[in-house]
């Protein structure tokens, strides 16, 4: 398959995703969490990239603020014109947001490079793909940061069976769901 044709591929599957987690209960997203931190929890000390949530997307806030409580650094990213990876500013409970661009929000904190970071999501496969929002940010990121734990987040209605994937692609290190964590076993 050539690049126009995953590049078409990809776009149909980011529609057939979208729909399908918009019809999905966001109150499971407490066992995904729960699964997170449990079984793939972030090393003491660690700097944890979040996600403040666009519409549609799994809320990470309560999340966020239990790491935050229990001595983590949070950092939220600020999206950065397409072509660039993100960059993350700290962030704390109640700390004003600053809309950025794609209808995203971050704080004006403190720039932090985080280890651990949580990678939203339209679709994955168990090889650790991820189909994204199609401007690459999060590729780009990752591998500008090749020492951080890449840990995607999303329903497990969201797996499918194998994504197309180009070489700018970035795998997951994991992915975490309401029923299971997937470890793909790079780090």
């Amino acid at each position: 398959m050539n690049v126009p044709d995953i590049a078409d591929w990809k776009k149909q599957a980011r529609l057939a995703a979208r729909a399908l987690r918009a019809g999905f209960d966001p109150g499971l997203s407490v066992r995904l969490f729960e699964r997170l931190l449990h079984q793939l929890p972030p090393a003491r000390g660690a700097i944890v990239g979040g996600v403040w949530p666009l519409p549609g997307e799994i809320d990470l806030r309560p999340l966020l603020r239990e790491l935050h409580a229990r001595g983590h650094r949070v950092a939220l990213p600020v999206t950065a014109p397409r072509g660039q990876p993100l960059h993350f500013r700290e962030w704390a409970p109640g700390e004003a947001m600053v809309p950025g661009r794609f209808g995203t929000s971050h704080t004006e904190g403190a720039e932090l490079v985080p280890d651990y970071v949580l990678v939203p999501l339209l679709a994955f496969d168990r090889a650790g793909h991820r189909l994204g929002y199609g401007a690459g940010h999060y590729d780009r990121t990752l591998a500008a940061l090749p020492r951080a734990f890449a840990v995607g987040f999303g329903y497990a209605c969201q797996e499918v069976p194998r994504l197309l994937v180009e070489p700018t692609d970035r795998a997951l290190d994991a992915i975490v769901t309401e029923l299971e964590v997937i470890r793909v076993g790079r780090k």
